[in-house]
């Protein structure tokens, strides 16, 4: 017998002891706990709240409450889901993004609004939470445990955002909120404003007491510019005998064992601008008590614009031979090895890059839909249809300058910023030495970059009120249909001084795509400038736009002349069935308990269709290829609750869980290399879901109003996860290294969480005021990503310690909040390659916020996040030296105005 038939099967019997002792159990008398009834609003309001949501549910599940419109502090509401109990949010231009709960990244966590799945900008299924404007919401809850009326997809957790019913809203009917928000990050940056705003409005009318709606609107401008430092990592996999070399072995001391080189580094200038708007709606019709009618919308736009000064250093300097040309064994040069890995060096022929980008993104997302409730007697009937739709419109331009110093030295060792210094500042060789030197200036375009994902489902629920100890029976049906397409144009061109009304010629290019020719940009266009806190050399800007048309001509980034790029173009369709049945049960007494619980199945059945080109053999030629593929998974679930009173609940929850595959990677799409060492990849439409039988057990101890400490473990017994590797095949007779997404073994996930939080009552008049809301987690696996093949890095999301501390002020008017948070290291996806992992380091962050209700209508606060400006660092390979990315953010700071009327 299984792990996973093993633990099934004590949960099938837990929950028949559970229901048969219940149901022969007499009824107890419960003596009423009387406590003292304190008003209280604000941040207290919503912990209160947010309890009420916990203690009430049958299952796991960690909750934020915002019933006053705008209540949340936060930018976004992935802020407010980073400070729950178990949960982690990896940063995307400073900005909290997406979420990582119980050591499980976002791949693993099923993202719903009003319960419904919706459809996402991002190439996998992942949601990033900041599309959604906190203004909007009402509540979020975290179901870390599984019942078979919940959607299947959420092994890591199900988060849900709930938007605001109009015909409960007891608050005023007009909320408006404004105010500035100024970010630091970005001020060494020459000509760059660093302040943008946030605005809300929001409007609920009650039409009747049968009728009322809701409109919101939201927009924000962020400004938050930074500094990148990054590296492109290091050549371990591509060490290899040049050509007439037989003894060649990539060893640069001579101890007889390979030494690795970066195939370059990277500071990146980033003049952000962010501009989001949203709007939201809602109609809530209830004529009678036994019929409601809800309808809601969501329409959120980000659109983004990056112009970006770079700097490339010491790009391919010996990666194709290991420095054996003299780069790192050269006269004069010098170089630092860690665990076999060039981490700093001088080198007597260094190169810069110097890069003139701009990057710009589009997206779009619209969720909306329909649900009715009728119920007579016994028989509750709901259903719901639902539609969305994401759409991304990318496109990243630059133009590139290259210059070669006599020397240049870099030091990317962890416990130290990185720093390069060059022999001569790139402005001066760019400006001076371009004339005639091959594969000095290239312009590229990656075209317009396309993704569209649609989502339309319905379902169909049934509750049938049993009575007694069986309290009812439900069950129903949902059907979803999702397709998910990218595609991707391309170009790169060459300086073409004799002609620049044209701007493609092949002729311009070698064989390996490297230019023939340059020319010399005029002086007047470019400038350079030093950045604050970073030791590199001198940073070249200028007018992107201009120094393309002195270049290329007029046309240089005309979308016309991208390529199709059939190896990014794919698309995937799912649709998905689903069935279940739930048996609700209560008893009056059981174990000296009031006993409430669930035991049920769910049915899920997967078709997808699969859509690429793959690449020919030894040619540059693709064929369209269509890969079908299916599957049905059946998903036993039981969770039982105990309440002893006086606040004090253990909750059970046995189930199996699943989490399809990234929708990206299932695409058909394979690229093999031409040329010498052969690789590949591409994406694998067979691959069969995450899955693993989770258990979890919870402790909670309500011992006052906005007070709890709770105690949870968790294990996840995985029968299968997906992670990437390089896998061997042959075509015509040459053996290629695949790198690919693939099914791999089973393992184990386990974890505790702790939650205390309470205001400080037993503290003297005036310090009663403070409280503390406060969480710790721990987790630990025996589970592995599968690269690199020598040391894989652990799970993706997997941080072995999480904590949060809030200590809170609430009197009258005043509140404030002072916010901490610390994660160890953890292996993140880095951008939107599902094989491109990196360890996010060791992370502490201080917030800080406060307000003052001046009157009934009139409020005003102010909030700082990232106090203490921790640079996020990354590293990769699971070695500290060896740089992924230096990012400083800065600090951020929001000041608004609430009017309430």
């Amino acid at each position: 017998m299984t792990r996973q038939s093993m633990l099934l099967a004590a949960a099938s019997g837990l929950s028949l002891l559970a229901v048969s002792s219940a149901a022969w159990a007499q009824e107890a008398a419960t003596a009423d706990t009387q406590v003292e009834e304190v008003v209280v609003t604000g941040v207290r309001k919503s912990l209160r709240d947010a309890l009420g949501v916990k203690q009430g549910s049958d299952k796991v599940v960690e909750a934020i409450s915002a019933k006053d419109i705008g209540q949340l502090p936060d930018v976004t509401i992935a802020e407010s889901i980073a400070r729950l109990p178990g949960v982690n949010a990896t940063r995307d231009r400073g900005n909290d993004s997406q979420a990582v709960v119980r050591g499980l990244g976002a791949r693993l966590v099923l993202g719903t609004i009003n319960n419904r799945e919706v459809a996402s900008s991002e190439p996998d299924r992942n949601v990033r939470w900041e599309v959604y404007p906190s203004e909007v919401v009402q509540g979020v809850q975290v179901y870390k445990s599984q019942s078979a009326d919940l959607i299947a997809g959420g092994v890591a957790a199900t988060i849900n955002i709930q938007t605001i019913d109009p015909l409960d809203y007891r608050g005023p009917s007009v909320v408006l909120r404004a105010g500035p928000v100024y970010y630091d990050g970005g001020k060494d940056i020459p000509d760059y404003g660093q302040t943008g705003y946030r605005a809300s409005g929001s409007f609920v009318h009650k039409f009747n007491d049968d009728l009322a709606m809701v409109l919101g609107l939201t927009s924000q401008k962020q400004k938050n510019g930074y500094v990148s430092f990054q590296g492109w990592g290091w050549n371990d996999s591509n060490i290899r005998t040049p050509v007439g070399a037989s003894d060649y072995s990539g060893d640069l001391n001579g101890d007889g064992v390979a030494d690795a080189t970066p195939w370059g580094l990277q500071l990146e200038v980033k003049k952000l601008e962010q501009k989001r708007d949203g709007v939201s709606t809602g109609l809530q019709w209830k004529p009678t008590d036994n019929f409601e009618l809800k309808f809601d919308a969501l329409y959120s736009n980000i659109k983004i614009r990056e112009d970006q000064d770079q700097a490339v250093y010491a790009r391919n300097r010996g990666n194709w031979n290991n420095g054996n040309w003299g780069d790192y064994n050269g006269a004069g040069a010098s170089y630092t090895l860690e665990n076999n890995a060039v981490v700093a060096a001088t080198l007597p022929y260094g190169s810069i890059t110097s890069v003139l980008a701009r990057y710009t993104e589009d997206k779009t997302l619209f969720a909306t839909g329909l649900n009715g409730k009728w119920n007579k007697d016994q028989w509750v009937i709901a259903g719901d249809i639902s539609y969305s739709k994401a759409e991304r419109e990318n496109n990243w331009r630059a133009v590139r300058m290259d210059s070669w110093p006599s020397s240049l030295s870099y030091d990317v060792r962890a416990g130290a910023k990185p720093f390069v210094t060059a022999s001569q500042d790139p402005i001066s060789m760019v400006q001076t030495a371009q004339a005639g030197k091959a594969g000095e200036n290239g312009g590229q375009n990656d075209g317009l970059e396309q993704l569209n994902d649609e989502l339309v489902a319905g379902a169909l629920d049934f509750t049938r009120d049993l009575g007694g100890t069986f309290k009812s029976l439900q069950f129903g049906f949902r059907v979803s249909d999702r397709t998910k397409d990218h595609s991707q144009g391309q170009w790169f061109v060459c300086a073409n001084p004799g002609n620049l009304s044209n701007i493609y010629d092949a002729s311009l290019q070698d064989e390996w795509g490297n230019c023939l020719q340059s020319t010399t940009v005029p002086a007047n266009l470019l400038s350079s400038y030093n950045i604050g806190g970073f030791n590199v050399p001198g940073i070249i800007t200028g007018d992107l736009d201009a120094v393309a048309r002195a270049i290329y001509g007029d046309n240089a980034f005309n979308y016309s002349n991208a390529r199709d790029n059939l190896a990014q173009r794919w698309k995937v369709n799912e649709k998905v069935g689903e069935a279940y049945a739930k048996l609700n049960f209560a008893a009056d007494s059981f174990a000296g308990s009031w006993l409430t619980g669930n035991v049920g199945v769910r049915v899920v059945t997967t078709k997808t269709s699969s859509d690429g080109y793959r690449q020919d053999a030894g040619a540059s030629t693709f064929t369209a290829v269509t890969v079908d593929n299916d599957y049905t998974d059946i998903l036993p679930s039981a969770n039982a609750k105990f309440d002893f009173g006086d606040g004090k609940v253990v909750r059970v929850g046995l189930a199996q869980v699943v989490a399809r595959p990234p929708l990206d990677e299932l695409r058909a799409s394979k690229t093999l290399s031409t040329w010498a060492p052969y690789t590949g990849s591409g994406g694998n439409p067979d691959l069969k879901p995450f899955k693993a039988v989770q258990f979890d057990l919870s402790g909670e101890w309500y011992f006052r109003p906005e007070a709890l400490f709770a105690l949870a473990y968790y294990y996840k017994d995985v029968d299968t996860y997906i992670g990437w590797t390089q896998t061997p095949e042959t075509y015509n007779g040459t053996t290629y290294a695949v790198a690919t997404p693939v099914n791999g073994g089973g393992g184990y996930i386990q974890g505790v969480e702790a939650t205390f939080q309470t205001p400080f009552f037993f503290l003297p008049s005036g310090l009663d005021k403070f409280g503390i809301y406060s969480n710790y987690a721990f987790v630990d696996s025996d589970l592995n990503e599968m690269t690199p093949s020598t040391k894989p890095l652990s799970l993706t999301g997997l941080a072995k310690h999480t904590a949060t501390v809030d200590l809170w002020y609430s009197n009258g008017p005043i509140e404030a909040r002072l916010g901490y948070k610390y994660h160890s290291p953890m292996t993140v996806i880095y951008g939107w390659n599902g094989s491109e992992l990196q360890t996010l380091g060791t992370e502490k962050t201080l917030d800080f916020s406060t307000s003052y209700q001046i009157n009934d209508m009139v409020g005003v606060r102010f909030q700082a996040n990232n106090l203490t400006n921790r640079a996020m660092r990354t590293y990769r390979d699971g070695d500290e030296n060896r740089l992924g990315r230096y990012d400083i953010y800065g600090r951020r700071f929001l000041m608004d105005v609430t009017v309430k009327f």
